[in-house]
C-alpha cells in the first residue's frame, strides 16, 4: 500500500515514517509545509528507500495537494500536519486555526473527491487516519478517572480546541459524506527527533548547557506520557485493522507530574553525562504557570488493546532512558536544531536564524 503522511516531517510523523519503511512493505508519500518544527534530517536513515517520496506542500493549498494525490494515487492518508505547542497558540492562535482547521477542512475535501473517483477494491480499502490528542478533552477533575473515546470535549487552549474543531470535521465529513475515516487520540508524546521547544527535549538540552530548567507553577500537572515509536506502532496497526468511524485513545500508562518527569530527567543526567560541581536538580527554577492550564490528562487505552492487541513496550524508565541516550548521543542533530541550520541550508539563507 502506498500511505500519504502530512506532517511527516514532524516528531509523530518522521516516527510514522521510519516505522512503515523498516517495518512494512509499504510506500510513504511525505506531505509536508516545512514550517520551524520540520525536520527533514530526522529521516536521514529511511529518505534513501526506494519506497520514499517527498512534497513540499501546505496542506491549505488545495491545487497542490490535488497535484499530489492526482500523481501518487495513495491508498491511505494519515492526517499528523499540525501546529501543536500550546504556549505559540496562546500568543499568536491564528496559525493553529489556519492549520488546524482549515488545512484539516481542504485535506478532507481534497481526500473525499479523490476517494469519490476511485473504484472496486481501490475504494474499499482508502482510509482516512486522523491523529489527534487527548488534550481535547480538557482536564480530569482530580487524581482519578481516565479519558475514554466517550469523553465529552472541553479544550482549554487555542491549540486543542483547533484540534477539537479538526476531530469534529473529520466525523462530520464520516457521517455526511461516508469518507471511510478512523480517529486517535494520544497522551504526551516523547522520544527521540524531538523538536526542542517541548518539555522533555527542552530540559535535557539547557541541563547539558547548565541553563536554568523552567517548570510551570509547583509542577504538579499530571501527564500520561507514550514513547513515540510505541505510538507509531499503535497508529500502523489502528490504519490496519481498526472500525471505520471509531475512535482509538493511545496512551503510555505512565502518569507523572512534570516536575517527576524533570526531577527524573535529572537523575539520568546525573548518571549519563556528570559534569563535575554541578548538581543537576539545582537547575530546577519554578516560574508563573501557563494560562488556562490543564492539571491532570489521563488515557484509558483498553479500547486498542482489546480491539487490536496494542499494549506499550516502553515502561516511562526505559523510554526515558532511550531518550536522554539519543540526546546524548545525536548533539549534532541538536545543534542544528538549536542553531537554525537544519532550515537555512534548505533555504538557502545566510548566518541568521529562521526559527
Amino acid at each position: 500500500m502506498k500511505v500519504l503522511v502530512t506532517g511527516g516531517a514532524g516528531f509523530i510523523g518522521s516516527a510514522v515514517i521510519r516505522h512503515i519503511l523498516s517495518h512494512t512493505d509499504d510506500s510513504v508519500v511525505n506531505v509536508d509545509k516545512l514550517t520551524y518544527a520540520g525536520n527533514l534530517e530526522s529521516l536521514a536513515a529511511v529518505s534513501g528507500s526506494e519506497r520514499y517520496r517527498f512534497e513540499q506542500v501546505d496542506i491549505c493549498d488545495q491545487a497542490a495537494l490535488e497535484r499530489v494525490f492526482a500523481a501518487h494515487r495513495p491508498g491511505a492518508v494519515m492526517h499528523l500536519a499540525a501546529e501543536s505547542h500550546v504556549d505559540r497558540s496562546i500568543e499568536g492562535p491564528a496559525a493553529f486555526v489556519q492549520t488546524n482547521i482549515v488545512g484539516t477542512y481542504i485535506l478532507l475535501e481534497v481526500c473525499r473527491q479523490y476517494w469519490q473517483g476511485l473504484t472496486g477494491a481501490a475504494r474499499d480499502a482508502f482510509r482516512f487516519h486522523h491523529v489527534s490528542t487527548d488534550e481535547v478533552f480538557g482536564d480530569l477533575d482530580g487524581p482519578e478517572g481516565l479519558f475514554t473515546e466517550s469523553t465529552p470535549y472541553a479544550p482549554s487552549s487555542p491549540y486543542s480546541a483547533s484540534k477539537a474543531s479538526s476531530d469534529h470535521l473529520v466525523r462530520a465529513w464520516y457521517r455526511t459524506y461516508g469518507l471511510p475515516v478512523l480517529l486517535t487520540n494520544c497522551s504526551n508524546n516523547y522520544g527521540p527527533y524531538h523538536f526542542p521547544e517541548k518539555l522533555i527535549p527542552l530540559m535535557i538540552l539547557n541541563a547539558l548547557e547548565g541553563k536554568p530548567l523552567p517548570v510551570y507553577g509547583r509542577g504538579d500537572q499530571v501527564r500520561d506520557w507514550l514513547y513515540v515509536e510505541d505510538h507509531a506502532r499503535a497508529l500502523c496497526q489502528v490504519m490496519a485493522r481498526g472500525r471505520l468511524g471509531e475512535t482509538y485513545n493511545i496512551g503510555g500508562h505512565n502518569e507523572k507530574s512534570n516536575l517527576q518527569v524533570v526531577e527524573s530527567l535529572c537523575d539520568l543526567l546525573q548518571e549519563l553525562a556528570p559534569v563535575a560541581q554541578r548538581r543537576y536538580r539545582d537547575l530546577i527554577t519554578f516560574v508563573q504557570d501557563r494560562p488556562g492550564h490543564d492539571h491532570r490528562y489521563a488515557i484509558d487505552a483498553g479500547k486498542i488493546e482489546r480491539e487490536l492487541g496494542w499494549a506499550p513496550r516502553e515502561t516511562f524508565e526505559s523510554g526515558l532512558r532511550k531518550t536522554v541516550q539519543w540526546y546524548l548521543d545525536n548533539q549534532t542533530w541538536c545543534a542544528r536544531v538549536q542553531d537554525g541550520s537544519y532550515q537555512r541550508e534548505r533555504l538557502g539563507l545566510g548566518k541568521e536564524k529562521v526559527l
